[in-house]
């Protein structure tokens, strides 16, 4: 068992076949007992993805309903929730001045970064920072955790 923090371009490859989804379908699948945190901006963020998709008429409105249901019921049962905090987003402001990030990339990984000292804290297994965006993944490198690029499995 290990434990991921999914960013949302990491997130949204089990809702959508592209690039990755095959790996981080089986990541995510409950009988590898992995733990999966999440910030709940990620909701927000992949549930706009998804319209993105069915609005340019890459999906349907099925699949988009069915993905944006699905997503909401592993929220409730298959993630670890993180919210956003006054102390996330202080975190995030200065990791903008850090490194290249845009604003809710910068929120995603001031996300993961609280998550892995309280995981460190505790004793529990290293943090693996999951996503499919280069500057955040140089930018989550840099901050000491470990990272996993989905585009880069079959």
């Amino acid at each position: 068992m290990s434990s991921f923090f999914l960013d949302t371009s990491g997130l949204i490859k089990r809702y959508l076949v592209e690039a990755g989804t095959i790996w981080m379908r089986a990541l995510s699948d409950p009988l590898a007992a992995h733990t999966l945190a999440i910030s709940e901006v990620a909701l927000v963020e992949a549930g706009a993805a998804l319209a993105a998709r069915q609005r340019g008429g890459f999906i349907t409105l099925e699949e988009r309903d069915t993905a944006v249901g699905l997503l909401l019921r592993h929220a409730e049962t298959e993630y670890v929730l993180a919210p956003l905090t006054r102390t996330t987003v202080d975190r995030a402001l200065l990791l903008t001045q850090r490194h290249r990030l845009r604003g809710y990339d910068a929120v995603q990984l001031a996300t993961a970064l609280l998550i892995h000292a309280q995981y460190l804290a505790a004793n529990l297994p290293i943090l693996t920072f999951v996503s499919a965006d280069a500057d955040l993944l140089v930018a989550a490198h840099a901050e000491g955790l470990a990272t996993e690029n989905p585009n880069t499995h079959p």
